[in-house]
């Protein structure tokens, strides 16, 4: 990879294949053309949400079985966008490494950049099968009636909002926050993002009355993601406790325990990519392309949801592991 656009990536351990070699370097030049023009990452983060929360619109407008070509074309033109909406949201944090334009309000942005894509999407796709589901209803045995369509739409709403927030919203804040672990211990605290939600809540408290309303929602709603990161990691957050009483600061820690949470981490990393943006979407265009959106949900709330436990049983353990041995050293 080129060295130049090395530099604006986070780490090679945390991005898979795909982002490596094709969108990552593509983003560079992005980020290249932002810059010049002297356009800021949270700028380039907003309109990020906006196409990708327009993708909703075509996502829901039919498909090639039911509308034809035109359906067809939705599709793709909805696939299209929320691809250049992700990558977008690769150009913002490229940008910012390289401008050297980082915010504490970039990085709550950036975090919530996809709920706001997904949001709009799921309830489209929703909309989509109850005007559109022969498909379903064959496989079922259903009849098409009203009646049977409105206790559809009402199944569709349940699995939309289980797998959008247990499902979606819940595994990338999962893969999001081990990406920071890893990072943090791979570059130390100044080459991370890895929040905690204590810090969060006093830098919530300490805006004025005079801090744009919007600012401090966002940090709110920040203080709950990353309360329910801690949550979901109790076995990481003992061991962070526990570098904390043996070592005083996280920049003592010797670089022989951090190399070895690297080579424990990497494996999990992997599979951790699959909980992101890259392989999720794949599914979902499928889904789409296929005429059975309503099937993402599920495969969302049991495949993902499965790979999301294995990826978290995963950490955990080695977490614990390592903590079990800084206590009987």
């Amino acid at each position: 990879m080129n060295e130049k656009v090395n530099q604006t990536l986070k780490s090679a351990d945390t991005e898979d294949w795909l982002d490596l070699h094709v969108v990552r370097p593509f983003c560079y030049w992005w980020a290249v053309l932002f810059a010049k023009l002297d356009i800021h990452p949270n700028t380039v983060t907003i309109w990020s949400m906006i196409i990708g929360a327009g993708s909703a619109v075509f996502f829901g407008c039919g498909s090639w079985y039911y509308s034809g070509s035109w359906g067809l074309w939705m599709n793709i033109i909805a696939i299209l966008l929320l691809c250049l909406a992700d990558i977008f949201d690769c150009t913002d944090g490229q940008l910012a490494r390289m401008t050297g334009k980082k915010s504490r309000l970039g990085r709550i942005l950036d975090g919530v950049a996809g709920f706001v894509w997904f949001v709009p999407i799921y309830h489209a796709m929703v909309y989509r099968f109850y005007l559109h589901h022969d498909i379903e209803f064959g496989w079922l045995g259903i009849e098409d009636t009203p009646e049977n369509a409105l206790i559809a739409l009402g199944v569709a709403i349940v699995l939309g909002w289980w797998s959008g927030l247990a499902g979606l919203a819940g595994q990338q804040r999962l893969a999001d926050y081990y990406i920071q672990v890893h990072l943090f211990f791979l570059k130390g605290e100044k080459g991370s993002e890895l929040d905690n939600s204590q810090k969060q809540q006093e830098l919530y408290d300490q805006m004025s009355a005079d801090t744009p309303w919007v600012e401090r929602l966002f940090q709110k709603s920040y203080v709950g993601y990353t309360q329910k990161q801690e949550k979901r990691t109790p076995e990481f957050q003992r061991l962070l406790q526990a570098l904390k009483e043996k070592y005083g600061s996280f920049d003592n820690i010797p670089q022989s325990f951090r190399d070895e949470f690297r080579q424990k981490s990497l494996p999990v990393i992997k599979w951790n990519g699959l909980l992101t943006f890259n392989f999720r979407s794949a599914w979902l265009f499928l889904f789409c392309l296929l005429d059975v959106p309503v099937l993402n949900f599920v495969w969302e709330i049991v495949a993902m949801g499965l790979l999301a436990w294995y990826v978290n049983y995963r950490h955990e353990t080695f977490c614990r592991q390592l903590r079990e041995k800084i206590a009987n050293s």
